[in-house]
């Protein structure tokens, strides 16, 4: 018996030592083939893609596989490549390969930018677009109709600097024609646009038009590509695209807005400063809408497995749409109560990490909202292609996740370490801040997207893209080092260049002798140890004094401006325009009839080299909110608190000016213009904006006038009433107040201490007077 049993083993041993030759000998040779085939005509390898889109679900078919085209639909340019990689994720949808299906021709599945996009009519210097006016009354006198949300897009544009009136000189065309909504079912449904695209007069079959859109194809199968029209070459501005449709290179990810979705400014992050617990009541939190059966149903339906009522709360209701009574299935009424529980609000806010799954169409309301909240975006949405993926890493502000293998979703959230759940949810509010918070940010951002794709226009690296303030504050243009940007200096570890240059701003023009303000200024300026240069800027019907009248600034070189050097720009702005004689990073701006001595402007200097991105100065304002005009008010009141230092008597970095003449909007250059007023406000104003942080006052000077200058315009009246109503204008243009208050005063090293005046650095100081 046991010898049987011995040769049956060595039977055995025999045949799988045969299949293992006779198998491997095969494999062998099918390798050969195949490096044959290779050698023969490399350009029949499959991509990349297609391979991996071939292989990631067994259950694919010998006809889905068979059904990729043979164009290679996913390279991209060599400057976009690497970017695609920033957030790795699922590229299956629902276990099938899903073809680029648009009711066009091959030329939409092709395009790229060098093959599909004019760049003779772009400028690096000036990236124009034009939008084309609204359509003429139908037969039955009426106009098109518009959404809310379209009608913002076209105000973001034509009240920003891209817009021209001149088709000539756009580099880009945006439609009158309301396309966001293409659910031939929804109310916003616009009709005939094929017809209508015909009849643009520079349509030229999409080139160098960009179609936005929100909403495509209908029930009951949500067709991504079913617009409704061809789009020929048109760049296209979507939400919910999937990798299988992205252009790379060329189209562009948008985030699905609601209706309510501000135009601008847009309410800011939720989390507050130096406010984030490790842990919150909740691990994991969805509420939402479940679809009982059809597309984007499988993953909602199956929710209530993880929910446990303590760390995760994801529940989900029937009740929604006309026939949801005639759809519900036993859990319904269950789901329902559980659902009522809950408060949205308060669940996005105590949760830790928030889970967007997909709905009918590959993008969710939930993602904007859960970014807004500072909850840690959990995304179930196979193959969808994140907003604006190209720029901005996700990986650093959002977590991954299977549809197909829901229930790991628990190990997933609980293996992420509390640093990194810190690092994520600070990023969620960069991100939401600089390119989420307002329609007309993300426009913005689309537009620069497609700027850097222009090849005389540099690009901006990911840190840029993925740091605060952000691309849309940083402009390429000013410098191609990041060392000349302020708010870069601390993130590489570098400091600002060394001395300044003071700019003076002769508005007055009284006569120049020994005992006059800006005489003395000038000469306190020349003893400073850091100075570069002085710039007069002589903005007075005055004529402007013989050099014999100036004090002598010895090898210090003084340049005088006089008048405007620009029709087309505000006078009083002048003082802000990024001048080419300075080449500092710090610029001290002054007016003529400020009162500093030699000890203060040092001062200052230094404490503005530890803040560069920060406006640091002597006289300071604040601002407040005045419950009974329901308005901002605006108060030169010595208070507790300051939110303004102005520029009569403080350091700033230079690219602010560059920011100022050439970034902020035209409506607030214009609004300075016409009150010949409020600069220093619009200054501050834009430098919150940009840092987020406020200004910085040094000592405790209050008065820095020269109080003899009668003909100051600070003795007017009605220069508190202009600038409170500048200041309002400003908060409403920004689309939200970016000043922020401070208490905060640095004096000299033990001001006001008992030890002896001999000890410290800026003994004049003391000398001074509040």
């Amino acid at each position: 018996m046991q010898a049987k049993k011995r040769y049956i083993l060595v039977i055995i041993c025999c045949a799988f030592l045969a299949y293992c030759y006779l198998g491997g000998y095969r494999l062998k040779g099918l390798q050969t083939l195949f490096r044959m085939r290779v050698r023969k005509n490399p350009d029949n390898l499959p991509s990349y893609h297609q391979l991996h889109y071939q292989y990631t679900d067994s259950t694919e078919s010998a006809e889905h596989t068979q059904s990729l085209p043979d164009d290679d639909l996913f390279a991209a340019p060599a400057y976009e490549s690497r970017s695609r990689d920033l957030a790795p994720q699922p590229s299956f949808q629902g276990g099938a390969i899903r073809r680029v299906t648009d009711e066009g021709s091959a030329t939409f599945k092709s395009c790229r930018m060098e093959t599909c996009f004019d760049f003779s009519k772009c400028s690096d210097k000036n990236f124009y677009v034009y939008v084309y006016p609204p359509e003429p009354l139908n037969s039955l006198g009426a106009t098109p109709p518009i959404s809310q949300n379209y009608q913002k897009i076209i105000s973001a544009i034509q009240e920003s600097r891209y817009y021209t009136t001149n088709p000539e000189q756009a580099c880009l065309f945006v439609l009158g024609i309301d396309t966001l909504d293409r659910d031939s079912l929804s109310e916003d449904f616009v009709r005939n646009v094929p017809s209508r695209l015909q009849r643009l007069p520079h349509w030229n079959n999409g080139r160098n038009h960009i179609i936005f859109n929100l909403y495509s194809g209908t029930w009951p199968d949500y067709n991504e590509n079913g617009l409704g029209f061809d789009p020929g070459q048109a760049i296209l501005a979507k939400a919910s695209m999937s990798v299988q449709s992205l252009r790379p290179g060329f189209d562009v990810s948008i985030p699905l807005f609601h209706k309510q979705f501000p135009l601008r400014g847009g309410n800011t992050g939720f989390v507050v400063s130096n406010n984030f617990p490790a842990n919150k009541k909740y691990l994991l939190a969805f509420k939402g809408k479940r679809y009982v059966h059809g597309i984007g149903s499988e993953t909602r339906n199956s929710l209530f497995h993880l929910h446990n009522a303590r760390d995760f709360v994801l529940v989900t209701t029937c009740k929604h749409g006309k026939s949801w009574r005639d759809l519900q299935d036993a859990r319904c009424d269950e789901d329902n109560r559980e659902y009522d529980r809950y408060d949205y609000e308060t669940l996005l806010q105590n949760s830790t990490f928030c889970l967007v799954p997909r709905g009918r169409r590959l993008g969710s309301f939930r993602f904007l909202e859960v970014l807004q909240a500072g909850c840690i975006p959990v995304l179930l949405s196979n193959s969808w292609v994140l907003p604006f993926q190209s720029k901005i890493d996700w990986k650093q502000a959002a977590i991954w996740a299977d549809e197909r293998l829901l229930l790991q979703v628990p190990d997933i959230v609980r293996s992420v370490s509390t640093s990194r759940i810190l690092a994520l949810r600070q990023q969620t509010q960069v991100l939401w801040e600089r390119y989420f918070s307002s329609i007309e940010k993300i426009i913005f951002t689309t537009f620069e997207i497609i700027r850097e794709r222009l090849p005389d226009y540099p690009h901006r690296n990911g840190l840029t893209w993925n740091t605060s303030p952000g691309a849309l504050l940083t402009i390429p243009t000013f410098s191609d080092t990041h060392r000349r940007f302020p708010f870069l200096l601390d993130k590489l570890g570098h400091t600002p260049g060394l001395n300044y240059t003071a700019v003076i701003f002769v508005q007055i023009g009284t006569q120049l002798t020994p005992n006059t303000a800006l005489y003395k200024l000038v000469k306190s300026i020349t003893k400073s140890q850091y100075i570069d240069k002085i710039l007069i800027l002589w903005a007075t019907d005055r004529s402007v004094p013989p050099k014999k009248r100036w004090p002598s600034t010895g090898h210090i070189p003084l340049h005088i401006i006089s008048g405007s050097t620009s029709e087309d720009r505000p006078s009083i702005s002048q003082r802000f325009y990024p001048h080419e004689q300075i080449e500092t990073d710090a610029v001290l701006s002054l007016d003529e009839d400020a009162i500093l001595n030699t000890d203060e402007l040092d001062f200052a200097y230094h404490v503005w080299r530890d803040f560069p991105d920060r406006i640091v100065g002597y006289p300071a304002r604040a601002h407040f909110w005045d419950d009974s005009k329901n308005a901002w008010g605006y108060t030169s009141k010595w208070t507790n608190y300051y939110s303004i230092v102005l520029t009569g008597a403080a350091f700033y970095h230079r690219y602010y000016n560059y920011l100022y003449t050439n970034w902020l909007s035209y409506l607030l250059l214009k609004t300075v213009q016409q009150s010949s007023n409020c600069e220093d406000i619009l200054m501050n104003l834009l430098v919150s904006h940009v840092t987020r942080k406020p200004p910085i006052k040094v000592t405790q000077r209050k008065g820095y006038k020269d109080r003899e200058s009668g003909r100051s315009p600070w003795n007017d009246p009605d220069h508190f009433i202009q600038r409170q109503s500048c200041l309002n204008t400003f908060a409403a243009v920004f689309g939200y107040m970016p000043l922020l208050r401070s208490n905060l005063r640095l004096d000299p090293v033990l001001y006001r201490d008992s030890v002896s005046n001999l000890r410290k650095k800026y003994r004049q100081i003391e000398l001074v007077g509040s």
